[in-house]
């Protein structure tokens, strides 16, 4: 062989690069890394970790910071593998920074404008170890990089990607589908849902598995069943063409050892009527259990029956191992927004505590046929209030008190599954974002605690029949807007902006920029056409009611509307009911039984005035280590980052983040340093500013 001078040089410096540990040789987690969403594939967010323990967690301090110098809020929790950290930014660029240092080595920048939450991201590898990917969402993409360079893999779909709104039957051009948590792995397969609107039209929820090495579609499994398929007999017998969602946007959990994956599906669209998809709607909010190399069913749950309430499971499960009965049983736990865990024979779907049905008052609309049943676990007991009485308002003050109890008492509030109504305001508690959220749950086996936090809001809302020419700027908005941003345009801020002014901070070619491309939880509208979009800008804007020609196609118009997402509050925006507002739970699931509960989060001007341990409303997940440590941010308001003694729920440490840490945090080991790392982007609370950075926490080198 003969070699040039440059070939001599390339060959030098090949043989003077470090050999590949034995982790990378094998493509194993060593126990050091963090390569999966929810920290392994169990998906218990739990660590071997020990060197920060509760003797030292008192002692942390920050060992890097990574600012993505970017605006809008993060809710990712990063891989790190092999010492490097991989994370997204608020605009869903992709990066990856030294895990021991936090300086940056390469960024990916798509050219896709990422309006959508993102919350992770999945790591491949052959068996072999020469080939690896990263496997990402951006919007309705998924692309596969190289983890060393962050170059998309260009064998890989076309030219790196692959486009989510095809393979579902319906027309790619109008559909809408964003990747808001990340795909699981399953050999050589990645499995995805996505993210779909609330209103119609909708794309269905199909879940999909790809080839890794190709993008090609190996099998769908069809949420809204086809003709001949289990569960079509529960829906009207075309419902597969033209409904949608019962999609699986929280993300899913594959039990390497079985070959079996777990996934968590949400309602249909129209969430709040269902009068075009009467029935039980299979398989719409299940518990799902797949095979992972096909998508056969093997087992199904379904916790909400016709779901007219927005019931989403809201979490990927938690796979465990408990005990029951005097026997170890492989389990599935999961969460939900009505404030209950499930808890599944991860074989066969046998409740592990009993399942009891209970009945509930028929709806009142026209056309709605609401189900006479719904399921609740008799064990554990709920993590959330369940029905809002007068006894349980805010105290707060006594203007307070007396404000939301004048309101209360023109609301109907008689605790779960109670069909809303047209004219009067129903009570949903736990509100719309749970209970529990997207977070999921966290797992210690040695002690056999999951370990849930909540939240503790109410909500009142009503419907509105829909009359008069809906082909107009406000006929679009009722129809397609109002679900979020109410009748009169007043929103119910931060999550959902009021739209009252509008045109004093936004042109109308923002505006029109927003409905098209979509931001935060507000998906794109690509089904509207540019005139139906030019008469909702001057509606919104100008309080205009265009009227647009006709013989346009109109967007699909229910016979009733959501009125809007409206917080129950004092008059001084704090929650109208009294405390605790968000809780952090520790549940023995061996026994079903509490170990301990807290109030998670606090509002910072109420702490000022002596009014502390609230908790708040919170979003992100825990972590527990075997270090004995529970580790949290996911409070809106007061942006700490908590450490927590698992055993026992008591506070060791706290810190203040440069932003709210709505994101589940994550730990690791890198040259014989373990570090916790959190995004912090806030967004969630309009009084405060939102970012991107990544921080991370060790104990100080030589302690």
């Amino acid at each position: 062989m003969k070699l040039g001078v440059t070939g001599w040089l390339v060959y030098i410096v090949l043989l003077l690069l470090p050999s590949q540990a034995p982790s990378q040789a094998t493509g194993q987690p060593t126990g050091q890394d963090w390569r999966i969403y929810g920290g392994n594939s169990d998906n218990t967010h739990y660590s071997t970790l020990t060197q920060i323990n509760k003797s030292n967690v008192s002692r942390l301090e920050i060992a890097w910071s990574y600012n993505t110098e970017e605006t809008g809020g993060l809710q990712t929790s990063p891989l790190e593998v092999d010492g490097t950290l991989y994370g997204i930014s608020p605009s869903q660029k992709v990066f990856a920074v030294d895990a021991a240092t936090g300086a940056l080595k390469w960024k990916f920048d798509s050219g896709v404008a990422g309006t959508q939450p993102d919350r992770g991201l999945a790591y491949w590898n052959s068996p072999d170890n020469k080939d690896r990917r990263i496997i990402v969402g951006v919007m309705n993409f998924v692309y596969e990089l190289d983890p060393g360079t962050g170059r998309p893999i260009l064998s890989f779909g076309k030219d790196g990607r692959i486009d989510l709104r095809g393979d579902l039957g319906r027309d790619v051009a109008t559909g809408f589908i964003a990747v808001t948590s990340p795909a699981v792995v399953y050999k050589d397969l990645f499995i995805v849902g996505g993210r779909l609107p609330e209103t119609l039209p909708a794309l269905p929820g199909d879940i999909r598995a790809y080839e890794i090495r190709t993008g090609k579609l190996r099998w769908s499994f069809h949420t809204i069943p086809h003709p001949g398929e289990f569960g079509y007999e529960t829906w009207p017998k075309d419902a597969w063409q033209h409904s949608g969602a019962a999609n699986n946007w929280t993300g899913m959990t594959v039990d390497q050892k079985t070959g079996i994956v777990y996934v968590p599906t949400g309602s249909a669209a129209f969430d709040f009527y269902g009068g075009d998809r009467l029935g039980d709607n299979l398989f719409a909010d299940c518990e799902l259990a797949l095979k992972a190399e096909t998508g056969e069913r093997i087992w199904h749950f379904q916790g909400v029956r016709h779901d007219i309430w927005d019931r989403d499971f809201p979490s990927p499960p938690t796979l465990v191992t408990v005990t029951h009965n005097g026997k170890a049983i492989e389990a599935v736990a999961q969460t939900s927004k009505q404030g209950y865990v499930y808890l599944f024979n991860r074989a066969n779907g046998t409740p592990l505590f009993p399942i009891e049905y209970h009945k509930y008052p028929p709806s009142n609309l026209h056309g709605e046929v609401a189900a006479e049943e719904q399921p609740l676990p008799s064990k554990p007991a709920p993590y959330a209030r369940q029905r809002l009485t007068e006894d349980m308002l805010t105290e707060r003050t006594p203007e307070a008190h007396r404000a939301v109890l004048d309101a209360f008492r023109s609301f109907r509030s008689e605790g779960q599954f109670v069909p809303l109504s047209t004219g009067k305001n129903t009570v949903i508690f736990p509100g719309f974002d749970g209970g529990a959220e997207w977070g999921g749950s966290a797992f210690d086996p040695n002690s056999g605690i999951l370990f849930v936090n909540s939240n503790e809001m109410a909500w009142a809302v009503e419907l509105a029949e829909n009359t008069g020419n809906q082909q107009s700027g406000k006929g679009i908005y009722q129809s397609q807007c109002s679900i979020c941003h109410r009748d009169d345009l007043k929103g119910s801020p931060p999550l959902f902006p009021a739209l009252l002014g509008v045109r004093d901070r936004m042109t109308q070619e923002q505006i029109r920029d927003r409905i098209q491309k979509g931001g935060g939880r507000m998906p794109a509208f690509p089904n509207l056409t540019s005139d139906e979009i030019n008469a909702l800008v001057k509606y919104v804007s100008e309080g205009e009611n265009k009227e647009l020609s006709s013989g346009q196609p109109a967007p699909p118009i229910m016979r009733y509307r959501f009125s809007g997402y409206t917080r129950f509050h004092d008059q001084e925006g704090y929650p109208a009911v009294a405390p605790p507002w968000g809780t952090l739970n520790a549940i023995n699931l061996n026994s079903g039984e509490y170990a301990w509960k807290i109030p998670l989060g606090e509002y910072p001007d109420l702490a000022s005035q002596g009014m502390r341990n609230t908790g708040s409303e919170n979003y992100g997940g825990p972590i527990v280590t075997a270090g004995g440590l529970l580790f949290i941010g996911a409070t809106n308001y007061d942006k700490k980052f908590r450490a927590f003694d698992a055993s026992t729920g008591e506070l060791l440490w706290q810190t203040t983040l440069p932003f709210a840490g709505n994101a589940t945090p994550i730990t690791y080991e890198v040259n014989g340093r373990q570090f916790i790392v959190i995004a912090a982007g806030g967004g969630k609370d309009l009084r405060s500013t939102s970012g991107g950075v990544y921080v991370a926490f060790a104990l100080k080198e030589g302690n």
